[in-house]
């Protein structure tokens, strides 16, 4: 049982979208780094999920020349692809079909389904899961953690039919000791009122976070809400404050031990990092959560997700590279340190 290492390209997409680094760069790099690849057809393979033939070729021809296990792939049931009407059921159901089946086809053992798929259409897509050999794992995402309707909607359903094929996949981000300082700034660049940023940092420090101290910004009305404390509302000036107040809610500071219930069908971590500095990643505890997996023989990859390119200052570059390869060296120590290495 041990832990191993990927990159999610979904950390590496400003160097894509700008042509600084092609797929195929990206197979170098993992490479050098020694992590397998998670990966997001959506973003990188024309066409998904029904890709023509010569992506597929190009595909297997990169995959054997770089010799980069496929441990992961990140799904979008996109449910609003009309501007009139959301998809049925049944459409949906035949989208993550046709995505297991692709996934498959490129040697993914592993599907993340995105936080808000429906919990409908898991049952029926399931046989196919079977038969394709394709693990269905939801995200449990800062803000909609285990106990968000949409979460237990499809937690329920795993636990009442224990199959091997259903499961989680667990975001970092659910594990935040400190709000991530790269967003604070971004904001405060924008016209962000300090003592807002202070007043969530605060509910940070005391050892929670803003949804339990303050209501989920994005599903309780915001901050309009007569759940916000007014001490906080007293606070908002302006739209940035609002809106930071409302996104600080994406950042959960859930413990570690939240976990246990769910070790069984935990099939991937998101190693969400935000700001990598010299002492580790600023909000999240590495440490804590490789030494926890490891007390409890979990065996799966923790996968680099660096999400603090959305929050690119004014004339300073996207560093995404940079930061996937400082948490790598970070967790590759760590696992050395509990594991006797990997």
């Amino acid at each position: 049982m041990s832990i191993k290492r990927s990159v999610s390209l979904y950390s590496l997409q400003d160097e894509y979208i700008h042509k600084h680094l092609s797929f195929e760069d990206m197979l170098v790099e993992l490479k050098k780094l020694g992590a397998d690849l998670e990966f997001i057809t959506d973003q990188m393979m024309k066409n998904t999920p029904f890709p023509r033939e010569e992506s597929l070729q190009e595909w297997d021809r990169l995959m054997q020349k770089y010799d980069v296990k496929p441990v992961c792939n990140d799904v979008f049931i996109n449910m609003s692809l009309y501007k009139n009407r959301t998809l049925t059921l049944k459409e949906a159901t035949d989208l993550l079909i046709h995505e297991i089946k692709l996934a498959n086809r490129l040697g993914f053992p592993l599907i993340r389904l995105v936080s808000q798929t429906p919990a409908e259409i898991i049952e029926p897509a399931l046989p196919y899961a079977e038969k394709y050999g394709v693990i269905l794992a939801l995200e449990i995402h800062g803000g909609m953690s285990f106990s968000h309707p949409f979460t237990k909607a499809f937690t329920d359903i795993m636990f009442r039919l224990k199959s091997p094929y259903l499961g989680v996949v667990v975001d970092a981000g659910i594990f935040c000791r400190r709000h991530p300082r790269v967003a604070t700034d971004f904001f405060l660049e924008g016209g962000l009122t300090p003592e807002v940023a202070q007043y969530i940092d605060k509910i940070f420090l005391s050892g929670t976070d803003p949804i339990r101290a303050i209501g989920d910004g994005f599903y309780t009305g915001g901050p309009y809400s007569p759940k916000y404390p007014q001490e906080l509302v007293n606070l908002l000036k302006s739209h940035t404050d609002r809106e930071y107040s409302m996104f600080a809610c994406g950042y959960e500071n859930s413990p570690i031990e939240i976990l246990e219930p769910y070790l069984p069908y935990l099939r991937h971590i998101h190693g969400k990092i935000y700001e990598m500095t010299e002492e580790g990643e600023y909000s999240v505890d590495y440490e804590e959560l490789v030494a926890y997996l490891t007390a409890h023989n979990w065996d799966g990859y923790i996968s680099t997700e660096y999400e603090g390119n959305r929050f690119a200052l004014k004339d300073k570059p996207v560093d995404g590279l940079g930061q996937v390869k400082k948490h790598q060296a970070l967790l590759k120590q760590l696992i050395e340190k509990y594991q006797g290495g990997y």
